[in-house]
């Protein structure tokens, strides 16, 4: 059979059990996406955004954000649904290609085996992301594609390249704050032509919802965002969902003043194992993807309400490692491919409730993709990344 037929019959195939996945189970669930849909629709109407009455279904995003979902808001929910889903599902695929692209090719025989295994380690987290209607896979293809932006530059000096990056991060911040994660980086590898792109946007993102709230009621409704996060974060810190460093200490400490003690410390640590991870690649090129994806990697845990389904902005990182694999020892080997079978398989519908449930409580997954981070750390420490 010819190759481009094979093509265009696995992209039908695809589509199709998409399409069967969003009618027979999708569209009845897509919860978070439900409660951003109507922060589209309370914008448009110039409403307050976060109402404490909505409980656990609080809008969690910035006022800015809340305009992405107007356009959607407009239509049925059914429908806005439908494009919400297809979105996501075209991130996905941006996220794939786009790691492919920003770790150019793997050595052999790694290299089909990196393309297509770390989607698949991931899947859980992306079918989440995808059943809950969130925008993380969004946040990380914007990511991706700044990440290729300005790997592009540095390898051909291209300044446009490098502003455009700076769009795409201020874009990603604007959408999500976590994003913000690549400021110090900017500063320290002293990007100044992506930094001040992506500062003007955040700066039009604060101001462009005056046009529904005008200058002083724009400035209230940050303000309530900021107070709505404080008074509902420290509820969520013990939820077997969250698998950030804080929700970690949170669980196993019980005790609100060592958490946050244990976590400062321990982000003061990852830090500078950040620093020394950069300052080992310097006059080398090519570093940025690993530097980009060890970054990326770190958003969930460094995040206060890093959620499991977020561990899919890791994937640079296990692909880095799974294209890297026999640069390891042998028992690092065992060790890392345990680990990933951990990642992958702890399923509700595999383990079961109680099991399970035992399993997020303990925040195994933090431990997990800390190993990740280590395996990345080792490789650059070796010089092979």
């Amino acid at each position: 059979m010819d190759f481009r037929l094979r093509k265009r019959l696995a992209v039908a195939a695809v589509l199709l059990a998409s399409g069967l996945a969003f009618g027979l189970r999708v569209r009845n669930r897509m919860v978070d996406f439900t409660v951003n849909y109507t922060a589209g629709e309370r914008i448009r109407g110039g409403e307050t955004l976060y109402r404490a009455e909505d409980g656990h279904y609080q809008f969690k995003y910035s006022p800015y954000c809340a305009m992405i979902y107007l356009p959607l808001s407009c239509l049925p929910l059914s429908a806005a649904k439908g494009l919400w889903f297809a979105l996501v599902l075209g991130a996905t695929a941006a996220m794939i290609i786009l790691t492919r692209r920003l770790l150019g090719p793997s050595p052999p025989p790694a290299s089909w085996t990196a393309s297509v295994l770390p989607p698949f380690i991931l899947a859980k987290y992306i079918v989440r992301e995808i059943d809950l209607g969130q925008i993380n896979a969004v946040v990380t293809a914007v990511l991706l594609a700044m990440a290729v932006l300005l790997a592009e530059d540095e390898a051909a000096r291209n300044p446009g390249k490098s502003a455009a990056a700076g769009f795409l991060w201020g874009t990603a911040v604007s959408m999500k704050p976590y994003a913000v994660i690549f400021l110090p980086y900017f500063f320290y590898k002293r990007k100044w032509n992506a930094l001040w792109p992506g500062l003007f946007i955040l700066a039009a993102s604060f101001l462009i919802p005056a046009v529904f709230y005008g200058f002083p009621g724009n400035l209230a409704v940050h303000l309530e965002w900021i107070e709505s996060l404080s008074k509902s974060t420290a509820a969520l810190l013990t939820s077997q969902d969250n698998v950030s460093l804080l929700a970690f200490f949170m669980k196993w400490t019980r005790n609100v003043d060592l958490a946050r003690l244990a976590y400062g410390g321990t982000v003061i640590v990852l830090s500078l194992a950040v620093l020394v991870f950069i300052r080992r690649g310097r006059g080398r090129p090519g570093t940025l993807p690993a530097e980009s994806g060890l970054l990326l990697l770190a958003i969930p845990l460094v995040s206060p309400l890093g959620w499991d389904y977020t561990f899919l902005a890791s994937l640079p990182a296990v692909a880095l490692v799974v294209s890297r694999f026999r640069d390891f020892p042998v028992p690092v080997r065992a060790v890392l491919g345990l680990n990933f079978a951990v990642i992958g398989l702890s399923l509700y519908d595999f383990l079961g409730r109680g099991p399970y449930a035992a399993f997020m409580n303990a925040s195994v997954l933090t431990l997990d993709f800390l190993l990740v981070g280590a395996a990345l750390f080792h490789l650059r420490m070796a010089r092979k990344i």
